[in-house]
């Protein structure tokens, strides 16, 4: 099953780095870029997340998803100077990933999937790439302009 645009984005909440429960649903009213990776701490991840700081996207709320723990989160963040919102897909493990038909059951990992959530919930725009495959970030921007 895939999350597909003009789809109802499936709700979840997920604990973010600090440990705070962050619901999809409870961000009605705002544009969520709703961005999956695979994992903490890897290259092409850590500039996608770079990338997407650059953007500065002031009325888009940045929510980044992997199936690392709240803990690693809170390291990368930290490390990083990240300030959007960390999520774990933990446990049960990559069920979010999943919804959103972005989880490669073999390896256990998201795929870089990225979706625009408008106000009413609704996605808008959709990409996933390979694992491997880093993401173009200034699509965003062309996206989001028009959401």
């Amino acid at each position: 099953m895939s999350a597909e645009v003009g789809d109802l984005a499936p709700d979840f909440e997920l604990n973010d780095q600090h440990g705070a429960p962050i619901r999809l649903s409870a961000l009605r009213g705002e544009t969520v870029l709703l961005v999956f990776y695979p994992l903490a701490f890897s290259n092409v991840c850590h500039r996608e997340l770079d990338d997407l700081i650059s953007l500065d996207l002031p009325d888009v709320r940045v929510l980044t998803v992997s199936v690392d723990s709240m803990f690693a989160h809170r390291a990368w963040a930290d490390q990083e100077g990240y300030e959007f919102a960390l999520l774990s897909d933990f446990w049960p493990h990559g069920e979010v990933a999943r919804a959103y038909g972005v989880l490669d059951e073999d390896k256990g990992l998201a795929l870089r999937g990225t979706f625009v959530i408008d106000g009413e919930g609704v996605i808008r725009w959709k990409i996933v790439n390979p694992i491997g495959q880093a993401r173009d970030v200034t699509e965003y921007r062309q996206v989001l302009s028009h959401i």
